[in-house]
């Protein structure tokens, strides 16, 4: 099976500063994969959550499916993640003691078919941190366009 799909939080590399990345799977409903499939979800405002030792994602956009009759899905349902004990057991105790925050950064589709979720472990950036981001990527850009010319 082509995995095509790759949707990307891009606004969370500016907000966040990324320490610890894990891959997820996903407990989905029929029409939810088969929505994913056609790329119609998103993650931009998307977050992850503990509640009684799970660990969900919310506000993560799935459209309901053209094809399916009334028993589609909720679009902005939560959705539980799955991992492995340990690293649930990591992950919950980084984020009660440090106050880190679970961003999901990457939603794709595996070679055999399975919807996956990239998460990583982020602390968040001062404005400051922001302001250098841009100011380092405006200089980088500049370079690139200076040795475009030069070649």
């Amino acid at each position: 099976m082509k995995n095509t799909i790759n949707i990307k939080n891009r606004k969370a590399k500016f907000e966040y500063e990324f320490l610890d990345t894990y891959v997820a799977g996903i407990k989905l409903a029929g029409t939810e994969i088969k929505a994913i499939r056609l790329g119609k979800a998103s993650i931009a405002e998307s977050f992850c959550e503990f509640q009684n030792h799970e660990l969900f994602v919310i506000n993560m956009h799935v459209e309901e499916y053209s094809h399916a009759t009334h028993f589609n899905h909720n679009p902005k349902s939560e959705r539980k993640l799955l991992l492995n004990k340990g690293e649930l057991k990591k992950l919950e105790k980084e984020v009660k003691n440090t106050g880190l925050t679970i961003i999901p950064i990457n939603l794709f589709i595996n070679d055999r078919g399975i919807a996956k979720l990239k998460i990583t472990l982020a602390k968040g950036k001062k404005l400051y941190d922001k302001r250098e981001t841009m100011k380092d990527r405006d200089n980088k850009r500049n370079l690139d366009r200076i040795k475009k010319d030069f070649n």
